[in-house]
């Protein structure tokens, strides 16, 4: 039996470099990551992380964000802490 298998994926470069240079900063290589991302996905029974399709709620809210609409902007964050009652 051979002791590896070789996976191949199609990504963005830029995404690629992007994260490649995370992997690095943390020490690992692709292989690395990739390998801790399919234990985990074995030791889960599934993602490692939540995976939803946003409720309307949230789809709205992306919407009006991304169209620059309904935007808070606070000063620090002391004042979004007022700005929320908190």
């Amino acid at each position: 039996m051979n002791k590896s298998a070789m996976i191949r994926a199609r990504v963005d470069p830029n995404l690629k470099d992007e994260v490649e240079n995370v992997f690095a900063q943390l020490g690992l290589s692709a292989t690395q990551a990739i390998t801790l991302f399919y234990q985990q996905v074995k030791l889960n029974r599934g993602l490692p992380f939540d995976v939803r399709i946003p409720n309307a709620v949230t789809q709205r809210t992306f919407a009006e964000t991304d169209a620059g609409e309904n935007i808070v902007r606070c000063d620090s964050a002391q004042d979004m802490f007022t700005r929320l009652g908190i």
